[in-house]
């Protein structure tokens, strides 16, 4: 059984990948330096030699033909709601909180949307902590197996992070009654790992051949919603001893996992994340994540072929010091934001647009 809800793998793009540079100065290095930096750290090491052969040498390919380059851009609305109770975190480079790396890991990235409801302190709270908790738990050293120890990891950082709040919360006079939804994407390199509890969402826009040499985008789903009308959920919270109502939690609660909602643990509310992996190609373009109040007013097909479009128009106003790509993909985030709020959802919503370049 896999660690993980694989998604399919695309055809591979013909030719050489040109190496990327990664989008902070601070921690900038050319491909190869990568390959350097991760010999020296095999160098350093106890000589111990790993049972599989092949894989030093699969990791000198990913440093040789480079990682892909992530720019991160963040659009948030109010919408009708008196308080903003939406929270964000992009961190194309985490190398600042994490103090050391697994010796086949050149660079780790982490973007995150949290949906609060009942105010906006879980939300903040999983902002500001979720991260640090995880840069505590990565894997360092030699890892064996890389998948399992960032799953743990992941498992590990959310249920750290829901126990702190619950625990901040329940000092509080009179108690804190917040809870969030968690979508966190965790970059490893060029392998994504995304976990999510609740009903925002992630996608990826993956571009493939199609007919008369032309290409067609392909929208992967990268998150499972969480609510109490999936079954799987609703058995889960009525063994719990909670009901389902109106299609809620005790008919007032719309997501059956969250980080904080205290006085729904025991009804069965679990902050414990799905996870999927994902293999970055050069076929990809860029990852979307949202709350929910996006996908209120557009399916995601409809978010991939919109942020495509103002890609492929090119109708931004040029500004100094700034690439029009980079230019294209604020001005596409910034419309989504926008759009949805013209739709008609009343919703806060916070939209984070990841660029992906080889």
């Amino acid at each position: 059984m896999d660690l993980f809800d694989d998604l399919p793998e695309p055809t591979q793009t013909t030719g050489p990948v040109p190496v990327a540079v990664i989008d902070q100065p601070q921690s900038t290095k050319s491909g190869e330096e990568d390959v350097k930096s991760v010999r020296r750290k095999r160098e350093h090491s106890d000589g111990h030699t790993d049972q599989n052969e092949e894989q030093p040498e699969e990791i000198k390919k990913v440093c040789k033909e480079g990682l892909p380059t992530l720019k991160g851009y963040v659009a948030a609305r109010r919408g009708e709601r008196e308080e903003m109770q939406d929270a964000h975190v992009l961190l194309p480079d985490m190398s600042s909180c994490l103090s050391t790396l697994p010796s086949q890991v050149s660079r780790v990235s982490y973007f995150a949307v949290f949906d609060g409801h009942g105010g906006a302190r879980a939300s903040q709270f999983a902002a500001e902590h979720l991260h640090h908790n995880l840069a505590k738990k990565f894997p360092s050293g030699d890892s064996e197996n890389l998948d399992k120890m960032v799953k743990k990891c992941l498992l590990d950082t959310f249920r750290q992070t829901d126990e702190d709040f619950l625990k901040k919360a329940s000092s509080q006079k009179p108690a804190w009654k917040d809870g969030s939804t968690a979508t966190c994407v965790l970059v490893v390199d060029d392998v994504v790992y995304v976990a999510n509890l609740g009903d925002s969402r992630a996608v990826l826009c993956r571009m493939e051949a199609a007919a008369e040499g032309e290409s067609r985008s392909v929208t992967l789903a990268l998150t499972k919603e969480h609510n109490p009308t999936i079954y799987e959920e609703r058995m889960r919270i009525q063994r719990a001893g909670g009901t389902v109502r109106d299609g809620r939690v005790l008919g007032v609660l719309e997501v059956s996992r969250s980080i904080g909602d205290g006085q729904y643990k025991r009804c069965g509310v679990i902050s414990t994340p799905d996870l999927r992996r994902c293999q970055l190609t050069a076929n990809d373009r860029f990852l979307i994540l949202a709350c929910d109040g996006l996908f209120k007013v557009f399916s995601a097909d409809e978010v991939v072929k919109f942020v495509l479009n103002i890609l492929q128009e090119r109708s931004v106003e040029q500004k100094p010091g700034f690439a029009e790509e980079e230019l294209c993909f604020e001005a596409a985030c910034h419309q989504l934001a926008s759009e949805a709020v013209r739709r008609g959802c009343a919703d806060n919503v916070t939209v984070i647009l990841v660029s992906v370049c080889f």
